[in-house]
């Protein structure tokens, strides 16, 4: 037969053995949501700087879109105004050619 004292030596045996088994998981859910917390605020920081670094490259975008289209404006405004001094030009000489048929005729 077991002796009394071996009973209640297995027994706290066994209770300590449930405790530290308790302790473990209570440890390891702590150690997950824990681990959960960093991976959110790096998935949260990481998504600020994202967005930080979409506004700064629209920024650059928009900014070099205006300066193409001024250049374009202006390169279109010198091609309009050099069109116009020849069709000027050339409308003197066209007055000139329709007087001298009219008179002609």
């Amino acid at each position: 037969m077991v002796s009394l004292e071996a009973i209640k030596s297995i027994s706290a045996t066994e209770d300590e053995a449930r405790q530290a088994k308790l302790d473990a998981q209570q440890k390891a859910r702590e150690a997950v949501e824990a681990a959960e917390r960093t991976g959110k605020e790096s998935v949260a920081s990481a998504a600020v700087r994202a967005e930080s670094e979409i506004a700064h490259l629209k920024h650059a975008a928009d900014q070099k879109a205006a300066e193409q289209a001024q250049e374009l404006a202006s390169t279109t405004a010198n091609r309009q105004a050099a069109l116009r001094a020849r069709a000027e030009s050339r409308l003197d000489k066209a007055a000139q050619l329709i007087i001298e048929r009219i008179v002609n005729v």
